[in-house]
């Protein structure tokens, strides 16, 4: 059987439920055989944004930057090590601007052939939906976009790998 998805983006968020997310990826690429490359992107928009409406000095703005980028070089180095002990090959990627925009990029950079992320908040509003990042991932992503939910179920499924 030709196996048609041979490379999987995981977009990782931060947070516990990007674990969760992560351990779906890392079991449907050792399921599929598949190449796992796991994605989190600095958000640059939203600094931006705290530093326009002046929530945020420059110092401040600086200082949150690099708490992010911290914050997904751990969440990537606990993918790549949960991914390592189940077999599972993995690349990351950690990287500074637009969510969306890098996310979608990735994939058509690495030819990717299914995004798995987290699930979508439920939005307030039809102005919050069209400017949430995962929203639009999801709405942009040139490729099928698989959303993972329910932690009990995938951790089980992960630890039963």
């Amino acid at each position: 059987m030709n196996n048609s998805i041979q490379k999987i983006l995981v977009a990782i968020a931060g947070g516990e439920a990007s674990l969760g997310t992560a351990k779906y990826a890392i079991s449907l690429a050792k399921w599929l055989n598949a190449e796992l490359i796991a994605i989190y992107v600095v958000d640059m928009k939203a600094l931006n944004d705290l530093l326009r409406v002046k929530l945020f000095v420059q110092i401040e703005e600086q200082e949150y930057e690099h708490d992010l980028e911290s914050q997904g070089e751990r969440y990537l180095k606990h993918t790549e090590k949960l991914a390592k002990a189940k077999g599972v090959t993995i690349s990351t990627v950690e990287i500074k601007g637009i969510v969306h925009e890098e996310v979608t990029k990735k994939i058509k950079e690495s030819d990717i052939d299914l995004l798995v992320m987290g699930e979508l908040k439920e939005a307030s509003s039809r102005r919050e939906t069209f400017y949430d990042e995962s929203e639009r991932i999801f709405r942009e992503a040139p490729c099928p976009v698989l959303v993972v939910k329910g932690d009990e179920e995938i951790d089980e499924m992960y630890d039963n790998l």
